[in-house]
């Protein structure tokens, strides 16, 4: 199993950014696939953006493509979600998954992932 901890969230006006990340302990992460998700009050929980185990491909929901970038730095055992142009409607609470099957592809299936972390509140004001 591994301990996911993301940091990073905080109130912020429309048009800012933040830089949300997710340490890893227990496990590496170099073969996991990661993702990004929120959930925001009466809705249910979307993947905004997630990575395959290399790397090399990524996927981001319509809502934050150009806005929103997911990244992952293994020699640091922490993924990380630089987004930009915040606006009202990206107010929730983020987290991060990792997926241990060694998948070429991002997943953006929730009930695929198999570790969690806590989630860290994003509000934006408008």
């Amino acid at each position: 199993q591994v301990v996911l901890v993301e940091s990073g969230g905080g109130l912020v006006q429309a048009g800012d950014s933040l830089r949300l990340s997710c340490a890893a302990s227990g496990r590496t992460l170099r073969l996991y696939a990661m993702g990004w998700f929120r959930q925001a009050p009466g809705k249910e929980r979307e993947c905004v953006a997630a990575i395959s185990w290399s790397g090399g491909s990524t996927y981001y929901a319509d809502s934050v493509k150009g806005r929103f970038t997911i990244s992952k730095d293994n020699a640091k055992n922490t993924v990380y979600l630089q987004m930009n142009s915040l606006k009202p409607e990206d107010t929730a609470v983020y987290y991060c998954a990792a997926d241990r099957n060694l998948r070429s592809q991002p997943n953006t299936y929730a009930d695929e992932y198999d570790d969690w972390g806590q989630g860290t509140q994003v509000t934006v004001s408008s």
